[in-house]
């Protein structure tokens, strides 16, 4: 016996049928706080939405590539991931003694040096930089992994999800946008959600609202989260909150509170030209409404609306997004039986040229993987039956194995359960784990024999 093994086998046990592991008072067999586990049928169900996001992805010319679960902590905090790098799991260096530690207690780049990717585009921009030489002029990319941020645990917020991205590096023009936008919508519908609109502004065009109101640059952030706020408490209470006595300029808001309560007709325009231009200030700069018309204008081409329907696309003035990064158009996924976003993305022209010294640009769109799991209702697993053999115990290995094997070669998913008191309860947990099928085994029971049952 080993010595850990012998330390073991003298342990007291701490009452009647209390364990050694108890008394040793073991770690709490939950996931941590903000993390989850998955019994099989949630995650077959998990895979199966997965596999049809990126079946569609790929179907327009995107291509999965793989980054590694941590970046560099230098990469991860250069100013370019927004509040999101506040939320960074860091990685301490290997070999840190005490003392090592508390010269660093000021300097958190100082103990560690690597971290766990908190969204998967700023490691996308570092492998485009790495890999350039080797990659099209025109490069579209699928990644659907997990990233991890120290979120406070909340309903429908975790600190590990999983973020399902396709971007477009290299095309400066509408094309991009608009196969993003296509791409999305066309996996949405494909999970059964049809219906789904994508809202859609400039970050440029934001920027030049806010100068032509009066807001100055360096209160931009603080201005911009409240304004985020618009669709939740109204023109009211943005314009309330930006009164507070430590608010912004009273004479800008004053501008932008004339400028959301003016008179407006009740004349509809479709996405275009007209619809823009009707809800922005006079003189829009022509070059970047010419980018967001020419982004409906193939979206349209390539998903004719029903007739006298609109192409699936809004123009919100007052979309902001929250990442920093944003350079231009910006947008998010909506569909009508929710009140809040499935997804978004945007225009990050800046961000590769921090690794590569040159302006290259990039956009993306992130669908909310989480939010639309939660959404999809469970899907078939196809024609193919899951079958579960419940045999007797005295059924011979082979002959089980031998069925089993003749059903998986007919396409068949298989489980072996040996039949216990409660046929019942057996049945019922074999259908929560995604199984179709059933059927009864006894000595003797061949193929022909084998009478397959739907399970209700």
């Amino acid at each position: 016996m080993t010595p850990a093994a012998d330390a073991m086998a003298a342990e007291p046990r701490c009452g009647r049928g209390a364990s050694i592991w108890e008394a040793r008072r073991v770690a709490s067999v939950n996931p941590p706080r903000g993390m989850r586990d998955f019994l099989p049928a949630e995650k077959a169900r998990r895979e199966r939405v997965l596999a049809v996001i990126r079946d569609r992805y790929s179907a327009h010319g995107f291509d999965e590539i793989e980054t590694p679960v941590m970046e560099e902590y230098s990469r991860l905090h250069a100013g370019i991931g927004g509040d999101n790098e506040k939320l960074a799991y860091n990685v301490l260096k290997r070999g840190l003694d005490a003392d090592a530690v508390r010269r660093a207690a000021e300097d958190p780049s100082a103990l560690t040096d690597l971290g766990l990717r908190y969204d998967l585009t700023v490691p996308l921009a570092r492998f485009y930089a790495s890999h350039r030489a080797e990659l099209p002029a025109v490069f579209r990319a699928i990644q659907s992994a997990p990233v991890w941020r120290a979120e406070r645990p909340q309903k429908g917020r975790y600190r590990q999800f999983v973020q399902c991205d396709i971007d477009v590096i290299g095309d400066a023009s509408p094309r991009a946008e608009a196969e993003l936008v296509v791409a999305t919508l066309d996996a949405v519908d494909a999970l059964g959600l049809e219906g789904a609109t994508v809202r859609i502004n400039d970050r440029r065009v934001l920027d030049w609202m806010l100068d032509g109101f009066g807001f100055i640059a360096g209160e931009r952030p603080g201005l911009l989260i409240t304004i985020d706020k618009l669709d939740k408490i109204g023109p009211e209470g943005v314009i309330a909150e930006l009164r507070d006595p430590q608010g912004s300029d009273s004479s800008a808001v004053d501008a932008i509170e004339g400028f959301l309560r003016r008179p407006m007709t009740l004349e509809y325009n479709p996405y275009g030209e007209r619809q823009i231009r009707k809800l922005l200030p006079p003189d829009a700069p022509d070059e970047i409404v010419a980018h967001l018309v020419g982004i409906g204008a193939a979206v349209a081409a390539a998903r004719p609306a029903a007739p006298g329907g609109d192409i699936p696309l809004v123009f919100d003035p007052f979309l902001v997004r929250g990442m920093g990064y944003y350079t231009g158009t910006i947008f998010e996924l909506a569909h009508p039986s929710v009140d809040y976003s499935l997804g978004g993305g945007g225009r990050y022209d800046g961000m590769i040229g921090r690794f590569l010294g040159q302006e290259v640009p990039a956009v993306g769109f992130s669908i909310g993987f989480e939010r639309i799991v939660e959404l999809v209702s469970a899907m078939a697993e196809g024609s193919a039956p899951a079958v579960v053999l419940v045999h007797d115990r005295d059924v011979p290995l082979d002959d089980l194995l031998a069925l089993k094997a003749a059903l998986i070669g007919e396409g068949s998913r298989v489980r072996l359960e040996q039949r216990t008191k409660n046929l019942k309860a057996l049945l019922e947990r074999a259908a929560s784990d995604g199984y179709t099928a059933f059927a009864t085994v006894s000595a003797g029971t061949g193929r022909d024999s084998l009478e397959v049952k739907a399970l209700d």
